[in-house]
């Protein structure tokens, strides 16, 4: 049996339509969960609504027209199939669902979400669980100094993480002042604005660590281009963290850039989540987002100020090519499906 549901599509390059797409329903183990907010990853969704990355590139294979995108969705759970606790009949939970008003999904895949909790925090989970994982494979630790190249959600919320985790100073690099002013009002974060050039970037990072630089930088920009700079920044023997999705190639000089100042380069990504709990590192996707939900809830993380615009679904195809346009004008946009 099928069912219809509206949902966005990425039709092509800088294509986005809406229509109906059908979807198999009832599935054994499987949940039918009825949208109510999802959020745009704007890097990973720009970048794929573009089309401008490199041919035989991780992002050509993700890039398969049409598709539905997204990837963070919170909703409720309208029907369950066979074999599912009915306790989840009901209930608000997040999910990896797509911009899609019904998403079917496997009943592993949930995580409820208090009453308490706005939606507009919520969403942020996965992009959070991103995040979380990237700040540990950093190893960033008490007392550390930090700098967040790019003031995106992704740097947005690194720069929280970081400081939660006791980093200090942890600096917001970003040339735009729309995103530095959303940075918590904290002694320990302090906002640099990047339009004034590297040098000028470094400088004032030197002048606020008594000329040791950062112990750890993190690339959030997704701009290859970027990353020498970047890594000016951190001290020898320092660790600079890749976490954002860079689109393209860098021109890089081993020698001055990593054989000569020692430095650690790291990468992280979603997928290198473990898929299961073990003794050695319990850290999974789930935990994660177990670890979020009760950071917001106890009020340490405060998100309200993230999502900076919301629109009904039907607009994505304005919403996609305006993001693509002026990407930092907003930060989190989501689509409501009422």
């Amino acid at each position: 049996m099928t069912i219809t549901t509206p949902s966005v599509f990425f039709d092509g390059p800088r294509q986005c339509s809406v229509r109906e797409q059908e979807l198999e329903w009832p599935l054994p183990g499987h949940v039918l969960v009825r949208s109510q907010l999802t959020l745009i990853s704007t890097g990973t969704e720009l970048t794929l609504y573009s089309g401008e990355f490199p041919a035989g590139s991780r992002w050509a294979g993700m890039a398969r027209f049409p598709f539905t995108p997204g990837y963070a969705n919170i909703g409720v759970v309208e029907d369950i199939g066979a074999g599912v606790d009915p306790d989840w009949l009901g209930a608000r939970v997040a999910t990896r669902g797509r911009h899609s008003r019904l998403n079917v999904l496997g009943a592993d895949d949930l995580a409820r979400v208090p009453d308490s909790i706005a939606s507009e925090e919520a969403a942020f989970f996965t992009l959070a669980q991103t995040v979380m994982n990237g700040v540990r494979r950093s190893r960033v630790g008490w007392g550390e100094s930090v700098a967040v190249f790019g003031l995106g959600i992704l740097g947005q919320l690194a720069v929280r993480f970081c400081r939660l985790c006791g980093a200090r100073p942890v600096f917001g690099v970003d040339p735009a002042a729309k995103r530095r002013a959303l940075l918590p009002t904290d002694a320990g974060i302090q906002p640099v604005d990047a339009s004034q050039g590297v040098e000028a970037v470094r400088q004032a990072i030197a002048a606020a660590t008594r000329d040791r630089l950062v112990d750890c930088a993190f690339e959030v920009t997704g701009l290859p281009q970027t990353i020498p700079d970047s890594m000016s920044t951190v001290r020898r023997q320092g660790r600079f963290t890749l976490l954002s999705s860079p689109r393209g190639m860098t021109e890089f000089d081993f020698h001055d850039f990593c054989n000569f100042p020692s430095y650690t380069i790291i990468g992280t990504h979603g997928g290198s989540h473990p898929p299961v709990e073990t003794p050695d590192n319990p850290w999974t996707r789930e935990r994660h987002t177990e670890f979020f939900i009760d950071l917001l809830l106890d009020g340490e993380l405060d998100l309200s100020r993230l999502m900076t615009r919301k629109a009904h679904f039907s607009d994505a195809p304005t919403i996609y090519e305006f993001l693509w346009e002026a990407r930092t004008e907003e930060l989190g946009v989501g689509f409501t499906w009422d």
